[in-house]
């Protein structure tokens, strides 16, 4: 990988809006997660979204600009509210009410995009901003306008929005895909254990031609098949707050060391980890935070 293309925008393709945690409001989105954190990694960021023309609205556009985001791709509605999901802390995580037609489910591309789109270095997309048809047709034409960047799919299932035919369209013709243990089992049928998960990655890569598959088991670990090596980093004890934005983040480090070209699978995962188990010791999915050359991640 080139210096230049590694300063390229990364597009984040996706939700924009507010997660209603017990504990308050937070800006979220699995997309704005992760530029945001791109943007903290010393990456150039653009979520490509909608937002309404609202009070909620207003407050996610000034804070991605504060947060030094690229707003070109950001598309503000008469029409439509913005985004909120309400999430209730259950046994088995948190469960999410999704709130529909909102302003998000309407993203429109420029009619004339910056000049910069072709020249990206990754688009980053999931599978619920693609619920409806309208975002469907965007999405296309965005991966055309960017086709020579690194196509990265971050599986993230939201029930209802989690019909597996959707989940293998969106795999094909990708560069990584990223997904947790849970959904790794639900699209190969199967139930794995930690240490079968090398097998998944295995038979997901086969199944969709990708090249590189992680797979996150939590508090178990996460793994990465990269050049045909897998590669398992266990979990660290950590005091949790929230595990809301926690995978965006790790999302976020792991595309920074594959764009960068000259680090190690293990070195990619343990960065990707550490910053992942920093979000999820904190309140919401994007606190404030420094990174140092090294790697070492303070509170700010």
């Amino acid at each position: 990988m080139t210096e230049t293309r590694a300063r390229a925008v990364v597009l984040c393709f996706g939700e924009m809006l507010w997660d209603s945690l017990p504990r308050g409001l937070f800006p979220g989105g699995a997309p704005m997660n992760v530029a945001y954190h791109l943007r903290q990694l010393g990456l150039r960021a653009a979520p490509v979204s909608a937002v309404g023309r609202d009070a909620l609205g207003d407050e996610l556009f000034r804070r991605v600009t504060a947060w030094g985001l690229d707003t070109d791709f950001i598309r503000v509605r008469d029409d439509k509210p913005t985004g909120l999901v309400r999430v209730r802390t259950e046994k088995g995580g948190p469960a999410y009410d999704i709130v529909e037609n909102v302003a998000w489910d309407w993203i429109e591309l420029p009619a004339h995009p910056p000049e910069f789109v072709d020249q990206a270095c990754a688009l980053i997309f999931g599978t619920l901003a693609q619920r409806a048809e309208h975002n469907r047709k965007q999405f296309s034409r965005l991966r055309e306008l960017c086709g020579k960047a690194l196509k990265i799919f971050d599986v993230n299932l939201r029930p209802p929005y989690d019909a597996p035919e959707l989940v293998w369209s969106l795999a094909k013709a990708v560069d990584v895909i990223k997904l947790n243990h849970d959904e790794a089992a639900r699209l190969l049928e199967k139930t794995y254990r930690v240490a079968e998960l090398d097998s998944a990655a295995r038979e997901l890569s086969a199944k969709t031609n990708c090249p590189c598959i992680c797979i996150t088991a939590g508090r178990d670990g996460s793994g990465l098949l990269m050049d045909s090596h897998w590669t398992w980093l266990p979990s660290n004890p950590i005091t949790v707050k929230g595990t809301v934005g926690a995978g965006d983040s790790f999302l976020a480090a792991l595309v920074q060391g594959l764009l960068a070209g000259n680090k190690s699978a293990p070195d990619i995962l343990k960065r990707a980890r550490n910053l992942a188990e920093f979000v999820a010791s904190q309140d919401g999915a994007t606190p404030a935070y420094v990174v140092s050359p090294e790697g070492e991640i303070k509170a700010s």
